[in-house]
């Protein structure tokens, strides 16, 4: 099937065998960039870590958005977060969680992802995100959009502070097709008739779960794995990634020092 772009076409009527769902994926499927680097910024700006923190957690975003997701980085961020996350009032941050979205990522939802999503919800299925995003993100996200609920990871929590351990695993790769038969299970949902869109190779086993499968800002592996089995791709990036390692090496340097600029000018205003 050919590479789609722009304006998103409405998805297909589902077939009568059962009740269909759609699941979307969030980083870089429904949003430019990595969520969790949002929650990262907004906790920098409350004093909760250091600013080499934040830079290390800003380069890891800049390698996501030049080269894609890959599960050695997805672990480093997981790790780093959840060892920033330990002492943090649960408390605190549902009550940031609004201002993230508003700040943070508000801006960067891709229209076409989200027109995407409206055709379900008007079609009358069920919406859901499936994230390694932390579940009290996820959960803000799909209520600013409107969407019937999101699956995300759980950290533990303990007298209403995050331990900075995991309930079960992160939210990824195999993880998130497992979390999807458990949530269809409890809803009556037919998988076979529903729709799953993600950016990720990782997300194949999510992918290949539903009987409507569906790449969006597809990283090099996803593409080729979706045109040859003949999936539907949608890219909604003004451009296609960098041709050329020099070009990229280009973008990755100059948005780190993008972001050390920003984090800088964030220290100051936050220390007086």
């Amino acid at each position: 099937m050919p590479e789609q772009s722009g304006s998103a076409a409405a998805p297909e009527a589902p077939r009568p065998s059962g009740r269909a769902a759609a699941f979307f994926d969030v980083d870089n499927t429904m949003m430019r960039g990595a969520s969790l680097f949002a929650v990262a910024r907004k906790m920098y700006s409350r004093g909760a870590f250091s600013l080499r923190h934040a830079l290390w957690i800003g380069a890891q975003q800049a390698s996501f958005l030049v080269r894609g997701e890959n599960l050695a980085s997805v672990h480093r961020v997981r790790d780093q977060a959840l060892a920033l996350a330990a002492g943090i009032l649960v408390d605190d941050m549902t009550a940031l969680g609004d201002e993230i979205y508003d700040e943070f990522i508000a801006s960067r939802i891709w229209p076409g992802t989200r027109a995407l999503a409206q055709a379900h919800l008007d079609a009358g299925r069920p919406v859901w995100l499936v994230t390694a995003t932390p579940l009290e993100v996820a959960d803000v996200i799909a209520s600013k959009l409107g969407l019937s609920g999101a699956l995300g990871t759980v950290v533990d929590q303990h007298e209403g502070v995050y331990t900075g351990r995991l309930v079960g695993e992160i939210l990824h790769g195999p993880a998130k097709a497992a979390a999807v038969g458990e949530l269809a299970a409890r809803e009556g949902l037919d998988l076979s008739a529903s729709w799953a869109y993600s950016d990720s190779h990782n997300d194949i086993p999510l992918l290949t779960a539903v009987g409507h499968p569906v790449a969006i800002n597809p990283d090099v592996r996803l593409r080729r794995h979706a045109l040859a089995h003949h999936w539907p791709v949608y890219d909604f990036r003004r451009g296609r990634r960098a041709a050329t390692i020099g070009l990229r090496t280009a973008t990755y340097s100059g948005a780190v020092y993008g972001l050390w600029r920003g984090l800088k000018m964030m220290k100051r205003r936050f220390h007086g």
